[in-house]
């Protein structure tokens, strides 16, 4: 409808084998969908093996951020390192574009392109697309990021499509139906350590390992009394620390630093208020941003977060644009 020769090019990055003990893979079934719709619409599909890359680049990265302490995202890094980095070395010049389902908006104008979010507000996927280089994004297309989810399962129903009633994607993109927890105790392990009340440093029970949690947490925690949130993690000795007054104004959260910051245009923007996401979702904090000489970003949020973790990306946007972002080094956690 847009006037494009399209290619299909299914990315195989399932870890099949290293995950098989984990359950049934569901890349079989993916691509047998794929494989439908691309014969019901007479388009040609490459399958393009990627699993080595995806390893070297996006889950080893996750495994040593995770033995750190971060909590990684490793959904921006596939779409940095992967769909828009090892898909286009592989592609190289034979196509123009690359078209990928992403709730986004691209928008070019005067020799630069701009990316902007979706209007479906739940579904935006500008998050995961903030560490793009602008030679990537500006070889990018959103066929559907116009367009609200029932809009898109409309025309998949107009147009009988075999995945016109197949549930919506959930979670990570390598692991599919595994659960992350089972992924990390795969490649981490485990080892017992105490979880310590936060205000009284008095040992409440113990865990499997600080690797298995994240700053405010509340899911898993398993103490009675709460609810329980986790609120620190001492990654040297494998403690973390849970309270259940994380909401109180001495546990305020609204600054924090990120580093290795990527600018969709390639030029750093100036200093001063602009939006934040701190995670995928609708919600979006106003803040004030300060830049630093060595290209970090002081950030003041004008609201506080209970959430912030360090590992993962906070994502500039200016009205609808989204500018990039960096990843989260460290919080300030304001006492009153």
């Amino acid at each position: 409808a847009q006037g494009y020769d399209v290619t299909a090019f299914y990315l195989k990055i399932w870890l099949n084998d290293e995950l098989s003990l984990l359950g049934e893979c569901p890349w079989e079934e993916d691509l047998s969908y794929v494989r439908a719709v691309c014969d019901q619409l007479t388009v040609p599909l490459e399958i393009v093996p990627l699993q080595r890359e995806y390893h070297e680049r996006v889950v080893a990265y996750t495994i040593e951020a995770v033995k750190a302490g971060y909590t990684p995202n490793p959904d921006v890094l596939c779409n940095k390192m992967v769909k828009f980095g090892a898909f286009l070395d592989f592609i190289g010049d034979r196509f123009d574009y690359v078209a990928t389902g992403h709730y986004a908006q691209v928008k070019r104008e005067q020799g630069r392109t701009y990316l902007l979010t979706a209007p479906d507000a739940i579904k935006d996927q500008t998050y995961f697309l903030c560490q793009l280089a602008p030679e990537q994004i500006r070889r990018a297309l959103f066929p559907i990021g116009h367009m609200a989810k029932e809009q898109v399962r409309a025309l998949a129903a107009e147009f009988n499509l075999p995945n016109k009633d197949r549930k919506d994607s959930q979670g990570i993109c390598f692991l599919g139906k595994f659960k992350f927890r089972d992924f990390i105790a795969h490649h981490v392990g485990t080892k017992r350590g105490d979880i310590i009340e936060y205000e009284t440093g008095t040992k409440l029970s113990e865990h499997d390992g600080f690797w298995f949690y994240t700053i405010g947490q509340r899911q898993g925690i398993r103490l009675a009394g709460g609810p329980w949130y986790v609120v620190a993690k001492d990654t040297q000795h494998n403690t973390i620390f849970v309270s259940r007054h994380y909401y109180e104004n001495d546990k305020g959260r609204n600054e924090l630093t990120i580093s290795a910051c990527r600018w969709l245009d390639g030029e750093q923007p100036a200093s001063g208020n602009y939006a934040v996401k701190l995670r995928h979702g609708p919600y979006k904090h106003q803040a004030r941003v300060t830049f630093c000489e060595n290209g970090d970003a002081h950030i003041v949020l004008h609201e506080r977060d209970q959430g912030i973790a360090a590992g993962q990306f906070a994502v500039l946007y200016d009205g609808d644009v989204c500018l990039g972002g960096g990843v989260i080094v460290h919080e300030v956690v304001q006492r009153s």
